[in-house]
């Protein structure tokens, strides 16, 4: 039997929030590194929690969000190995499988990033440009929450152990880019599980600025 959208929403929120509960426990807990290990998974997660709640799974969606997957690729893979876009950093193991030091999760960050933050910038704007500079502030703004316990957790580190600003400059030039290119080739819909996996992300992050 088919499921209603209703109720495959109910579903992914579900999951969603079980996830980040329990993971946020799990990072404060004797458990830790376990937990840590199962960051691809989470943000494979998210992929399944956005596929769940569209109206409709088009072709288009898929060319539209492998955009931001690929730039985020290309753009991390320039940075890893030569330090353009971001600065000097490299990533850890805890982020899976690795592409030219680069893990193919930081592809789908991104590429979740991209879509639930326009979703988020659409319903406050009807402009094209307006939206594609607001979702773009907000990734930076989500990029340097992260930015604090990303070393911590094995994610990736900068030289210095700091992100230069150059890291933010060069989030909002790509994030810029993957978001014009991408809100002009798939039509948004409003979908609230995108506004959960913003929250839930912040969350996570800020709880581990206080401990």
């Amino acid at each position: 039997m088919t499921m209603t959208m209703e109720l495959r929403t109910r579903l992914a929120l579900v999951l969603l929030w079980s996830f980040t509960i329990s993971g946020c426990i799990g990072f404060l807990s004797p458990a830790y590194t376990w937990f840590v290990s199962l960051t691809p998974l989470n943000l494979a997660l998210y992929i399944l929690v956005i596929l769940l709640t569209l109206e409709d799974i088009s072709k288009r969606f898929f060319m539209a969000i492998a955009i931001p997957f690929a730039m985020g690729m290309l753009s991390e893979m320039l940075g890893v190995n030569y330090g353009l876009i971001f600065g000097e950093y490299s990533y850890g193991e805890n982020m899976g499988w690795k592409v030219l030091g680069v893990p193919w999760m930081i592809g789908v960050n991104w590429a979740v990033l991209t879509y639930c933050t326009a979703v988020v910038a659409k319903r406050l704007t009807s402009s094209h440009l307006g939206s594609v500079v607001i979702s773009s502030l907000l990734m930076v703004a989500i990029d340097l929450l992260m930015e604090v316990s990303a070393p911590r957790f094995d994610y990736w580190e900068f030289e210095g152990g700091i992100a230069p600003l150059q890291n933010y400059f060069g989030w909002f030039g790509v994030a810029f880019v993957a978001q014009y290119l991408f809100q002009s080739v798939y039509r948004l819909e409003q979908n609230v599980a995108a506004y959960h996996i913003l929250a839930g992300i912040i969350l996570f992050f800020s709880i581990f600025l206080l401990f």
